[in-house]
C-alpha cells in the first residue's frame, strides 16, 4: 500500500462546472481571465466555443498544437484580441512584430541567445546573484519577511541589465518592480473593446491611467539608447560588446529602424525578465510546501558548490533544482495564452482519424494554463511533482503538451537563458537561506500579461542552520 503523502496542490481556479453568460464572461475576463475556464478545457483535446460574432477554436492536442504552430505556422497570425493588448505597449518589438519586421528582429537578436553565447552569461547572473544575496544578508540577524514577488522582480531586473545592457540602463533600481506591476495591472490586461474587437482608436478605459508609466519606459528606453550612442561616438574602444550595441549598430535602412530598436529595447526591459521573475517566485512558493523536496534541492546545491563546479555548470549539476523550475513553470505559466487567428481555411487530422475543420478567421487559442493542468496528459495534474522534470522521466512528457515558451518559430528566444538564470538565482538564494510561509502567504493566480499572485508573496527568509 502507498502510505505517502498527497503531493501539495497549489493554489488555482477550479474549473467551472456550468456555461457562463455573457455578462459572467466579461466580468470574468476583466477580473481574472484564468477563472473563465470550464471543465472541458481540462479534459478534451480541443473545443469550439463562440463568443459574441468570434468563433474560437480552444486547443490542447499536443499533436494539433504542433501543427499549428510548427507544420503550418505560416497560416496562423497573431489574433485581434492579443494584438490589441500588447501592441500599445510593445508595438514592433519581438514579442509583437509580424511579417518582414518580425524576421528583421529575429535575426538580429539570435546571435545573442544561442546556447552557447547564453552560457557565456553565467558568471555575470552568479555576481549579480550573490550581490544581492548581500541584501538578505543585512537583514538577517533574525528571520524576516519580504514580499519575494517583488525581490524576485528586482533581482531578474538587475541580471538583465548586467548581462545584455552592461549595467547602462538609465533607470534608478529602487522602486523599478513597483512600476513593471503598475505597467502591467494598467496596460496588459483584458479591456471590454478587446472583447468587443474594436478598432485601436477606441478608448480603451481600463488603460487611460497607465499611458504615464509607459511614457516613464519609453522615456528610459530613448534615454538609454542616447547614453550609448553618445558612448559609440566618443569612447569605440571602450563600449561593451553587448545585446544593447548590438542593436545600435543595426540602426539603418536595411536593418532594424530606430523605432524597432525601441520597442525591442522596451521589450526586454519592461517584459523579458518578468517571466523568469514570476516563476522564481511561484518556486519558492511551491517548494516551501514540499519540504522533503527543498531538503533534496538544498544537498544538491550544497554539494555542487562545495566541488567548486563554474557557473556554467549549475544547469547539469542540478536537476532537481532545475526540475523544481520547471514543475512551477507548468503549473504558473508566466504566459498562460497564445493566441493566433486562421488566415486560410484549414484542416488537421488526427492520428485517430478524426478530422478537425479550421475555419478562415477563427481565432485559436492555445492555452499552457489549461494544457499544463490537463487530465489526458497529465497524472495528478494539478499537484506540485517537480520529479515529473528529472532526466530520468523527461521523455515521458511530450515536446507540445508542455509550452512554458511556446514552440515552433516564434518559441521564445530567451527560453536557455532564463533556465540557467533561474538555477543560478535558487542556488545561491537557497544556499544561505529558507523561504517559508507566513499567516499572510496566501497567493491567488491572477492571469495579466504575466500569471501572477494576487496580494504579492509575502515569505519568512532565515539563515539556513549550519
Amino acid at each position: 500500500m502507498d502510505t505517502r503523502p498527497e503531493p501539495f496542490e497549489p493554489p488555482a481556479p477550479v474549473p467551472r462546472t456550468h456555461i457562463p453568460s455573457r455578462i459572467e464572461i466579461i466580468r470574468t475576463v476583466l477580473r481574472n481571465p484564468l477563472e473563465l475556464w470550464g471543465e472541458p478545457s481540462y479534459t478534451l483535446p480541443w473545443i469550439e466555443t463562440k463568443f459574441i460574432n468570434q468563433r474560437t477554436l480552444i486547443v490542447n492536442d499536443p499533436g494539433l498544437i504542433r501543427y499549428i504552430l510548427v507544420e503550418n505556422a505560416s497560416n496562423y497570425e497573431m489574433s485581434n484580441v492579443r494584438r490589441l493588448i500588447l501592441r500599445p505597449i510593445l508595438r514592433d518589438g519581438l514579442l509583437t512584430a509580424e511579417g518582414d519586421v518580425w524576421k528583421r528582429s529575429r535575426k538580429a537578436m539570435a546571435p545573442v541567445f544561442t546556447p552557447r553565447h547564453a552560457k557565456g552569461f553565467a558568471g555575470q547572473m552568479l555576481r549579480v546573484s550573490e550581490h544581492f544575496r548581500e541584501r538578505y544578508e543585512r537583514a538577517a540577524s533574525e528571520p524576516f519577511v519580504s514580499n519575494v514577488a517583488v525581490d524576485m522582480t528586482e533581482l531578474t531586473f538587475e541580471i538583465l541589465a548586467e548581462t545584455l545592457f552592461s549595467g547602462e540602463i538609465a533607470v534608478e533600481k529602487e522602486g523599478f518592480a513597483a512600476n513593471v506591476e503598475e505597467l502591467l495591472h494598467r496596460m496588459g490586461r483584458v479591456d471590454p473593446m478587446d472583447l468587443l474587437v474594436a478598432p485601436p482608436w477606441v478608448p480603451r478605459l481600463t488603460r487611460i491611467g497607465g499611458r504615464k508609466v509607459l511614457d516613464r519606459f519609453r522615456g528610459v528606453v530613448s534615454a538609454t539608447m542616447a547614453e550609448r550612442r553618445r558612448r559609440m561616438a566618443d569612447e569605440p574602444d571602450k563600449v561593451p560588446n553587448d545585446f544593447l550595441t548590438l542593436l545600435l549598430q543595426l540602426e539603418r535602412p536595411e536593418g532594424l529602424s530606430t523605432s524597432e530598436i525601441e520597442d525591442n529595447i522596451l521589450t526586454f526591459i519592461g517584459a523579458g525578465h518578468e517571466t523568469t521573475a514570476r516563476a522564481l517566485a511561484w518556486t519558492l512558493y511551491c517548494i516551501a510546501n514540499t519540504s522533503a523536496y527543498r531538503e533534496t534541492m538544498e544537498k544538491e546545491i550544497d554539494s555542487a558548490l562545495a566541488s567548486g563546479a563554474e557557473p556554467v555548470e549549475w544547469l547539469e549539476r542540478m536537476p532537481h533544482v532545475l526540475a523544481a523550475f520547471e514543475e512551477a513553470l507548468r503549473l504558473y505559466p508566466p504566459a498562460p495564452s497564445i493566441n493566433r487567428a486562421a488566415i486560410e481555411e484549414d484542416a488537421w487530422t488526427s492520428p485517430e482519424g478524426e478530422v478537425v475543420p479550421i475555419r478562415k478567421g477563427i481565432s485559436v487559442l492555445i492555452m499552457p494554463w489549461t494544457l499544463h493542468r490537463h487530465a489526458l496528459y497529465w497524472q495528478k495534474p494539478r499537484a506540485f511533482m517537480p520529479e515529473r522534470f528529472l532526466p530520468e522521466n523527461r521523455d515521458k512528457i511530450n515536446r507540445f503538451q508542455y509550452l512554458p515558451f511556446g514552440a515552433g518559430p516564434r518559441v521564445c528566444i530567451g527560453a536557455t537563458f532564463a533556465l540557467q538564470e533561474a538555477v543560478i538565482a535558487l542556488a545561491v538564494l537557497m544556499h544561505r537561506f529558507r523561504f517559508d510561509l507566513t499567516e499572510a502567504t496566501h497567493p491567488w493566480p491572477v492571469q495579466r500579461l504575466t500569471t501572477q499572485p494576487k496580494g504579492g508573496l509575502p515569505m519568512k527568509v532565515s539563515v539556513r542552520a549550519a
